[in-house]
Protein backbone atom coordinates (compact mmCIF):
# COMPACT_ATOMS: atom_id res chain seq x y z
CA UNK A 1 0.00 0.00 0.00
CA UNK A 2 1.04 3.18 -1.24
CA UNK A 3 1.36 5.23 2.51
CA UNK A 4 2.94 8.55 1.25
CA UNK A 5 -0.13 8.77 -1.79
CA UNK A 6 -2.20 8.88 1.41
CA UNK A 7 -0.77 11.13 2.90
CA UNK A 8 -0.64 13.34 -0.10
CA UNK A 9 -4.33 13.08 -0.28
CA UNK A 10 -5.03 13.92 2.76
CA UNK A 11 -2.93 16.62 2.61
CA UNK A 12 -4.74 18.13 -0.40
CA UNK A 13 -8.34 17.09 0.66
CA UNK A 14 -7.89 18.78 4.15
CA UNK A 15 -6.67 22.18 2.12
CA UNK A 16 -10.05 21.95 0.70
CA UNK A 17 -12.75 23.77 2.63
CA UNK A 18 -16.07 21.77 2.27
CA UNK A 19 -18.31 21.88 5.46
CA UNK A 20 -21.97 20.25 4.77
CA UNK A 21 -23.28 22.09 1.82
CA UNK A 22 -20.43 23.59 0.62
CA UNK A 23 -18.65 20.74 -1.26
CA UNK A 24 -18.37 21.17 -4.80
CA UNK A 25 -14.60 21.75 -4.98
CA UNK A 26 -13.88 18.39 -3.10
CA UNK A 27 -16.30 16.27 -4.93
CA UNK A 28 -14.79 18.11 -8.57
CA UNK A 29 -11.32 16.78 -6.90
CA UNK A 30 -12.36 13.84 -6.21
CA UNK A 31 -13.57 13.28 -9.82
CA UNK A 32 -10.08 14.10 -11.28
CA UNK A 33 -8.33 11.83 -8.88
CA UNK A 34 -10.01 9.15 -9.67
CA UNK A 35 -9.94 10.13 -13.53
CA UNK A 36 -6.27 10.01 -12.91
CA UNK A 37 -6.43 6.10 -11.16
CA UNK A 38 -8.53 5.26 -14.32
CA UNK A 39 -11.68 4.86 -12.59
CA UNK A 40 -15.18 5.51 -14.13
CA UNK A 41 -16.62 8.42 -11.72
CA UNK A 42 -19.13 10.61 -11.25
CA UNK A 43 -21.72 13.51 -9.22
CA UNK A 44 -25.06 12.52 -7.88
CA UNK A 45 -27.59 14.56 -8.03
CA UNK A 46 -27.24 14.75 -4.35
CA UNK A 47 -23.41 16.25 -5.27
CA UNK A 48 -21.86 13.05 -3.68
CA UNK A 49 -19.14 11.42 -5.60
CA UNK A 50 -19.29 7.66 -6.46
CA UNK A 51 -16.72 5.51 -8.48
CA UNK A 52 -16.91 1.92 -10.01
CA UNK A 53 -14.01 0.26 -9.01
CA UNK A 54 -14.60 -3.16 -10.09
CA UNK A 55 -14.87 -6.72 -8.82
CA UNK A 56 -16.58 -10.05 -9.90
CA UNK A 57 -19.98 -10.30 -8.36
CA UNK A 58 -22.25 -8.18 -9.26
CA UNK A 59 -24.83 -9.40 -7.21
CA UNK A 60 -23.23 -8.79 -4.01
CA UNK A 61 -21.86 -5.63 -4.74
CA UNK A 62 -20.00 -3.64 -1.39
CA UNK A 63 -20.57 0.23 -1.17
CA UNK A 64 -17.47 1.82 0.78
CA UNK A 65 -18.97 5.41 2.23
CA UNK A 66 -16.54 7.55 3.31
CA UNK A 67 -17.80 11.21 3.55
CA UNK A 68 -15.66 14.73 2.67
CA UNK A 69 -17.80 17.51 4.04
CA UNK A 70 -16.64 18.70 7.64
CA UNK A 71 -17.90 20.81 9.85
CA UNK A 72 -17.91 24.73 9.64
CA UNK A 73 -20.71 27.21 10.49
CA UNK A 74 -22.29 29.80 8.54
CA UNK A 75 -23.71 33.64 8.80
CA UNK A 76 -27.24 33.96 10.86
CA UNK A 77 -26.97 38.12 10.94
CA UNK A 78 -24.23 40.82 10.17
CA UNK A 79 -24.14 42.74 14.41
CA UNK A 80 -23.98 46.30 14.39
CA UNK A 81 -20.25 46.45 15.43
CA UNK A 82 -19.59 44.38 11.83
CA UNK A 83 -18.63 40.89 13.56
CA UNK A 84 -20.76 37.98 12.26
CA UNK A 85 -22.90 35.92 14.60
CA UNK A 86 -22.96 32.61 13.07
CA UNK A 87 -24.48 29.02 14.22
CA UNK A 88 -22.83 26.00 13.43
CA UNK A 89 -22.93 23.62 10.67
CA UNK A 90 -22.69 20.03 12.13
CA UNK A 91 -21.57 19.49 15.38
CA UNK A 92 -18.53 21.60 16.08
CA UNK A 93 -19.01 23.43 19.39
CA UNK A 94 -18.50 26.70 20.45
CA UNK A 95 -15.38 25.83 22.91
CA UNK A 96 -13.73 24.14 20.42
CA UNK A 97 -14.64 26.58 18.04
CA UNK A 98 -13.05 29.86 19.93
CA UNK A 99 -9.96 31.33 18.83
CA UNK A 100 -9.80 29.43 15.45
CA UNK A 101 -8.84 30.83 11.81
CA UNK A 102 -11.19 31.04 9.74
CA UNK A 103 -12.79 31.97 6.15
CA UNK A 104 -15.62 33.70 4.96
CA UNK A 105 -16.66 32.13 1.49
CA UNK A 106 -19.38 34.85 0.16
CA UNK A 107 -21.96 33.69 -2.61
CA UNK A 108 -19.95 36.12 -5.32
CA UNK A 109 -16.95 34.12 -4.66
CA UNK A 110 -15.09 36.26 -2.55
CA UNK A 111 -13.51 35.01 0.41
CA UNK A 112 -12.43 37.01 3.67
CA UNK A 113 -10.20 35.94 6.76
CA UNK A 114 -11.29 36.09 10.16
CA UNK A 115 -11.37 34.97 13.43
CA UNK A 116 -13.85 33.01 15.96
CA UNK A 117 -13.77 34.46 19.43
CA UNK A 118 -15.89 34.91 22.17
CA UNK A 119 -17.65 38.46 22.20
CA UNK A 120 -15.79 41.01 24.34
CA UNK A 121 -12.38 38.81 24.33
CA UNK A 122 -9.85 40.43 26.06
CA UNK A 123 -9.26 39.21 29.32
CA UNK A 124 -8.15 42.67 30.29
CA UNK A 125 -11.10 44.25 29.14
CA UNK A 126 -13.83 41.72 30.04
CA UNK A 127 -14.10 40.66 34.05
CA UNK A 128 -15.74 37.57 33.30
CA UNK A 129 -14.22 35.84 30.47
CA UNK A 130 -13.66 33.01 32.54
CA UNK A 131 -17.08 32.47 33.69
CA UNK A 132 -18.83 32.99 30.25
CA UNK A 133 -19.98 29.95 29.19
CA UNK A 134 -18.98 29.37 25.58
CA UNK A 135 -22.04 29.17 22.95
CA UNK A 136 -22.71 30.47 19.91
CA UNK A 137 -25.11 33.27 21.08
CA UNK A 138 -21.95 35.09 22.93
CA UNK A 139 -19.16 34.44 20.11
CA UNK A 140 -18.58 36.04 16.81
CA UNK A 141 -16.26 36.01 14.13
CA UNK A 142 -14.16 38.97 13.78
CA UNK A 143 -13.59 39.82 10.48
CA UNK A 144 -10.23 40.96 9.16
CA UNK A 145 -11.31 44.28 7.41
CA UNK A 146 -11.41 47.42 8.26
CA UNK A 147 -14.94 47.18 9.34
CA UNK A 148 -16.92 48.42 12.76
CA UNK A 149 -20.45 48.64 11.25
CA UNK A 150 -22.72 47.01 9.60
CA UNK A 151 -23.06 48.84 6.80
CA UNK A 152 -19.24 48.68 6.20
CA UNK A 153 -19.11 44.56 6.53
CA UNK A 154 -22.29 44.39 4.10
CA UNK A 155 -20.12 46.32 1.76
CA UNK A 156 -17.80 43.85 1.52
CA UNK A 157 -20.21 41.17 -0.41
CA UNK A 158 -20.60 39.39 3.62
CA UNK A 159 -24.74 38.13 3.70
CA UNK A 160 -26.61 36.31 5.84
CA UNK A 161 -26.27 32.68 4.47
CA UNK A 162 -22.36 32.58 3.79
CA UNK A 163 -20.46 29.90 5.09
CA UNK A 164 -17.50 30.20 7.46
CA UNK A 165 -14.74 27.52 7.42
CA UNK A 166 -12.33 26.31 9.89
CA UNK A 167 -8.56 26.36 8.87
CA UNK A 168 -7.85 22.64 9.89
CA UNK A 169 -4.08 23.06 10.96
CA UNK A 170 -2.77 19.78 9.35
CA UNK A 171 0.59 18.52 10.74
CA UNK A 172 2.17 14.96 9.94
CA UNK A 173 4.80 14.81 13.06
CA UNK A 174 8.24 12.87 11.86
CA UNK A 175 7.14 9.95 14.45
CA UNK A 176 3.71 8.92 12.07
CA UNK A 177 0.59 11.64 14.57
CA UNK A 178 -1.32 12.91 11.95
CA UNK A 179 -2.95 16.26 14.20
CA UNK A 180 -5.50 18.43 12.06
CA UNK A 181 -9.20 19.17 12.33
CA UNK A 182 -11.45 16.94 10.04
CA UNK A 183 -9.55 14.01 9.99
CA UNK A 184 -13.57 12.89 10.85
CA UNK A 185 -14.09 11.78 7.71
CA UNK A 186 -11.31 13.09 4.91
CA UNK A 187 -8.64 10.83 6.41
CA UNK A 188 -10.85 7.85 5.42
CA UNK A 189 -11.11 9.77 2.11
CA UNK A 190 -7.91 9.68 1.53
CA UNK A 191 -7.44 5.81 2.33
CA UNK A 192 -9.93 4.89 0.03
CA UNK A 193 -7.91 6.61 -2.82
CA UNK A 194 -4.88 4.39 -1.30
CA UNK A 195 -6.87 1.61 -1.84
CA UNK A 196 -8.29 2.21 -5.37
CA UNK A 197 -4.76 2.45 -6.30
CA UNK A 198 -3.73 -0.73 -5.15
CA UNK A 199 -6.85 -2.19 -6.90
CA UNK A 200 -5.41 -0.40 -10.35
CA UNK A 201 -1.82 -0.47 -9.66
CA UNK A 202 -1.84 -4.40 -8.89
CA UNK A 203 -4.72 -5.46 -11.47
CA UNK A 204 -6.69 -6.94 -7.94
CA UNK A 205 -9.81 -8.52 -9.37
CA UNK A 206 -12.13 -7.94 -6.00
CA UNK A 207 -14.46 -11.36 -5.04
CA UNK A 208 -17.50 -8.73 -4.78
CA UNK A 209 -18.33 -5.52 -7.01
CA UNK A 210 -17.10 -2.85 -5.35
CA UNK A 211 -18.03 0.88 -5.78
CA UNK A 212 -16.81 3.84 -3.68
CA UNK A 213 -19.41 6.45 -2.39
CA UNK A 214 -17.77 10.01 -1.47
CA UNK A 215 -20.72 11.48 0.57
CA UNK A 216 -21.19 15.31 1.32
CA UNK A 217 -24.11 15.63 3.97
CA UNK A 218 -22.48 12.87 6.79
CA UNK A 219 -22.22 15.37 9.31
CA UNK A 220 -25.89 16.77 9.12
CA UNK A 221 -27.46 13.01 9.18
CA UNK A 222 -28.03 12.00 5.38
CA UNK A 223 -25.12 11.84 3.44
CA UNK A 224 -25.38 8.27 2.55
CA UNK A 225 -29.48 7.96 2.50
CA UNK A 226 -29.50 7.90 -1.58
CA UNK A 227 -27.72 6.93 -4.41
CA UNK A 228 -27.15 3.32 -3.60
CA UNK A 229 -26.47 1.45 -6.87
CA UNK A 230 -28.39 -2.24 -7.96
CA UNK A 231 -26.93 -5.16 -7.01
CA UNK A 232 -25.32 -3.66 -3.54
CA UNK A 233 -25.86 -6.20 -0.31
CA UNK A 234 -23.48 -4.46 1.98
CA UNK A 235 -22.46 -0.94 3.04
CA UNK A 236 -19.23 -0.21 4.84
CA UNK A 237 -18.93 3.44 6.32
CA UNK A 238 -15.07 3.81 6.14
CA UNK A 239 -15.03 6.57 8.84
CA UNK A 240 -13.18 7.28 12.30
CA UNK A 241 -12.93 5.25 14.78
CA UNK A 242 -13.98 6.53 18.23
CA UNK A 243 -10.76 7.05 20.62
CA UNK A 244 -11.47 8.07 24.29
CA UNK A 245 -12.12 6.83 27.83
CA UNK A 246 -13.81 3.24 28.15
CA UNK A 247 -13.34 2.41 24.25
CA UNK A 248 -10.29 0.03 23.83
CA UNK A 249 -9.13 1.58 19.92
CA UNK A 250 -6.23 3.84 19.62
CA UNK A 251 -4.83 6.04 16.80
CA UNK A 252 -2.69 3.17 15.67
CA UNK A 253 -5.47 1.05 15.19
CA UNK A 254 -8.10 0.61 12.68
CA UNK A 255 -11.57 0.41 14.51
CA UNK A 256 -13.94 -2.02 14.06
CA UNK A 257 -17.79 -0.58 15.65
CA UNK A 258 -20.32 -3.24 17.15
CA UNK A 259 -22.49 -0.68 17.74
CA UNK A 260 -23.79 2.70 18.26
CA UNK A 261 -26.09 5.44 19.55
CA UNK A 262 -28.37 4.17 16.42
CA UNK A 263 -28.00 0.34 17.50
CA UNK A 264 -26.01 -2.44 16.34
CA UNK A 265 -24.24 -3.04 12.90
CA UNK A 266 -25.04 -5.96 11.60
CA UNK A 267 -23.89 -9.12 13.12
CA UNK A 268 -22.38 -11.22 10.04
CA UNK A 269 -20.32 -8.12 8.70
CA UNK A 270 -19.05 -7.10 11.89
CA UNK A 271 -17.77 -10.93 12.85
CA UNK A 272 -16.37 -11.01 9.21
CA UNK A 273 -14.24 -8.08 9.45
CA UNK A 274 -12.93 -9.30 12.43
CA UNK A 275 -11.86 -12.60 10.87
CA UNK A 276 -10.35 -10.86 8.43
CA UNK A 277 -8.15 -8.33 10.51
CA UNK A 278 -6.72 -11.60 12.49
CA UNK A 279 -5.86 -12.83 9.13
CA UNK A 280 -4.49 -9.84 7.28
CA UNK A 281 -2.40 -9.00 10.83
CA UNK A 282 -4.01 -5.82 11.49
CA UNK A 283 -3.98 -4.24 14.79
CA UNK A 284 -7.64 -3.85 15.54
CA UNK A 285 -9.96 -2.97 18.50
CA UNK A 286 -13.71 -3.78 18.52
CA UNK A 287 -15.77 -1.36 20.35
CA UNK A 288 -19.32 0.14 20.85
CA UNK A 289 -19.65 4.07 20.25
CA UNK A 290 -22.06 5.65 22.78
CA UNK A 291 -22.28 8.86 20.37
CA UNK A 292 -22.19 8.83 16.67
CA UNK A 293 -24.16 7.86 13.52
CA UNK A 294 -22.83 6.66 10.28
CA UNK A 295 -23.48 6.98 6.27
CA UNK A 296 -24.55 2.92 6.68
CA UNK A 297 -26.95 3.65 9.37
CA UNK A 298 -28.59 6.45 6.94
CA UNK A 299 -29.12 4.04 4.35
CA UNK A 300 -30.88 1.18 6.05
CA UNK A 301 -33.07 4.35 8.06
CA UNK A 302 -33.54 5.92 4.11
CA UNK A 303 -34.97 2.14 3.65
CA UNK A 304 -32.31 0.18 1.75
CA UNK A 305 -32.74 -3.36 2.14
CA UNK A 306 -28.56 -3.88 3.07
CA UNK A 307 -26.43 -5.48 5.70
CA UNK A 308 -23.64 -2.71 7.19
CA UNK A 309 -20.82 -1.98 9.48
CA UNK A 310 -18.58 0.85 10.23
CA UNK A 311 -14.43 0.61 10.50
CA UNK A 312 -12.29 3.32 10.34
CA UNK A 313 -8.33 4.19 11.45
CA UNK A 314 -8.23 5.55 15.43
CA UNK A 315 -9.21 9.33 15.88
CA UNK A 316 -8.56 11.21 19.50
CA UNK A 317 -10.63 14.40 20.14
CA UNK A 318 -13.07 13.72 17.36
CA UNK A 319 -14.78 17.22 16.03
CA UNK A 320 -12.02 19.10 17.60
CA UNK A 321 -8.08 19.13 16.82
CA UNK A 322 -8.05 15.80 16.22
CA UNK A 323 -4.60 13.26 16.34
CA UNK A 324 -4.61 9.89 14.12
CA UNK A 325 -1.21 8.25 13.21
CA UNK A 326 -0.13 6.69 9.85
CA UNK A 327 -0.17 3.06 11.49
CA UNK A 328 -4.10 3.45 11.86
CA UNK A 329 -4.27 3.87 8.00
CA UNK A 330 -2.50 1.78 7.08
CA UNK A 331 -3.74 -1.27 9.81
CA UNK A 332 -7.48 0.10 7.74
CA UNK A 333 -6.33 -0.59 4.97
CA UNK A 334 -4.73 -4.00 5.57
CA UNK A 335 -8.68 -4.83 6.70
CA UNK A 336 -10.18 -3.56 3.37
CA UNK A 337 -7.94 -5.59 1.26
CA UNK A 338 -7.77 -9.16 3.13
CA UNK A 339 -12.55 -7.90 3.80
CA UNK A 340 -12.66 -7.65 0.18
CA UNK A 341 -10.85 -10.26 -1.56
Amino acid sequence: MDMEYVKEQLKNLLAIDSPSGYTKEATDYLLKEFEKLGFHAYRTVKGGVIAEIGGEDENNAVFLEAHVDTLGAMVTQIKGNGCLQICPVGGIDANSAEGETVRIRTRSGKMFDGTCQLCNASVHVNGKYADTPRKYDVMEVVVDEKVFTKEETEALGIAVGDFVCFEPRTVITESGYIKSRFLDDKLSAAILLGYAKHIREDNVVPERKIYMHMTVYEEVGHGGSASIPEGVTEVLSVDMGCVGEGLACREHQVSICAKDSKGPYNYEVVSNLIEAAKRAGADYAVDVYPHYGSDAEAALTAGYDVRHGLIGAGVYASHGYERSHVDGAKNTLLLLKEYLG
